[in-house]
């Protein structure tokens, strides 16, 4: 038997253990999430003068560095936590609706970039639960999108994109980053 047979033969093989069929699958529509939100947080580092209203503090910094001065160049190697408030618009005296929580490493000696890990922890009438969020966030691009990759309460095993914008900054104190949720995966 000669390889070509061979090959036919174990494709058929494979067809007929899989329950596949020969026939051409049909192209998936785009799909539209099952969940959409728009939610603020507003992060307030803490920077040796403003502790009753710091939201978030660097805990690792390079060797000989401040802990109430974020870095030189880009920031590299600080990393901070935060507590912050979200809210439904972009004003921080808004009444909170949760809280995110998590951390930023500034991973990058040559750009401005960090890589994320936080959750928004959700308390309010209209939601109840948590949404986890990874990924690396390129500061300088207008819009970027990191990963949705779980959640609990009424965002139970949630999966799907959050699109992240700076919505305002004033120097290396406080910024506002609007965030565009969309669910594709909803329990």
């Amino acid at each position: 038997m000669g390889a070509r047979s061979f090959t036919l033969i174990l494709f058929l093989f494979f067809i007929s253990f899989s329950g596949s069929s020969a026939m051409p699958h049909k192209k998936l529509k785009k799909s539209e999430p099952c969940k959409h939100l728009v939610l603020y947080f507003h992060d307030i580092i803490y920077n040796g003068k403003n502790a009753g209203n710091a939201t978030s503090a660097i805990v690792g910094a390079p060797e000989g560095a401040n802990l109430t001065i974020l870095a030189g160049k880009n920031h590299f190697g600080d990393v901070v936590v935060f507590d912050d408030p979200i809210t439904l618009d972009n004003n921080l005296h808004s009444k909170p609706v949760g809280r995110a929580q998590g951390l930023y490493i500034y991973d990058k000696k040559d750009t401005f970039t960090a890589w994320l890990g936080f959750t928004f922890v959700l308390n309010s009438t209209d939601y109840q639960g948590t949404i986890n969020f990874l990924g690396a966030d390129p500061i300088l691009v207008k819009t970027r999108d990191i990963s949705v990759v779980g959640g609990t309460g009424d965002f139970f095993m949630s999966r799907g994109i959050a699109t992240l914008m700076t919505d305002a900054f004033e120097g290396e104190v406080y910024f506002r980053l609007s965030v565009d949720i969309k669910l594709y995966e909803c329990w």
